[in-house]
């Protein structure tokens, strides 16, 4: 997990490479869901899709260590050399894509078992594009669907949505050691 003084982070940005949608670094959300995901391995995990990916931790972690396709989505293009040096860290492959939310279609959406997202609802605007991508996720039978957060409010709204609607539940979680990191995880299993 390179932070920002790693080499071959420093490599790029001395290319002058700099996100512009808060994909500056690696977020401590994306250890929440890695802990989990450790601790409670998914049944449906062939093909992943993280969304909102910044430098994609997780979801290369779930290439690691599940064998998992993955695609790594980010609204910035610019993220991806930063994902690609960790991918490449790490000795795995994502497929990129650049969209937002709202242009992740069902039928896009139908080709993944799980979604993974970590820190997407910092804005009160995201709480709309976000529920609605979950609602398609759902609709397209993604099976689970995992979004963590440092708990901010637009987080806990778009997770009361998908509890009303989905039964989704809502779960404290933290970690220690190297990366210590607290918030919570919306559960949702579609199944």
């Amino acid at each position: 997990m390179p932070t920002g003084s790693h080499p071959a982070i420093r490599r790029i940005k001395r290319q002058g490479i700099e996100p512009s949608i808060h994909g500056n670094k690696l977020w401590k959300s994306s250890c929440l869901l890695i802990d989990y995901l450790k601790k409670n391995p998914p049944e449906h995990c062939q093909s992943v899709i993280d969304v909102g990916c910044g430098w994609g931790i997780a979801g290369i972690w779930c290439a690691k260590n599940f064998g998992a396709a993955v695609t790594s989505v980010d609204a910035d293009p610019d993220v991806f050399p930063f994902l690609q040096a960790t991918a490449d860290i790490n000795g795995v492959e994502t497929q990129h894509l650049v969209s937002r939310f709202e242009k992740l279609t069902t039928k896009q959406l139908s080709q993944y078992d799980m979604l993974i997202a970590a820190d997407i609802c910092f804005w009160d605007e995201l709480v709309k594009p976000v529920t609605n991508m979950v609602n398609r996720a759902v609709k397209a039978g993604v099976k689970q669907i995992l979004i963590a957060d440092p708990e901010r409010a637009p987080f806990f709204e778009v997770a009361e949505r998908c509890a009303d609607k989905y039964c989704a539940e809502v779960v404290e979680w933290s970690t220690r050691g190297t990366i210590e990191a607290s918030g919570a995880i919306m559960v949702l299993e579609n199944a």
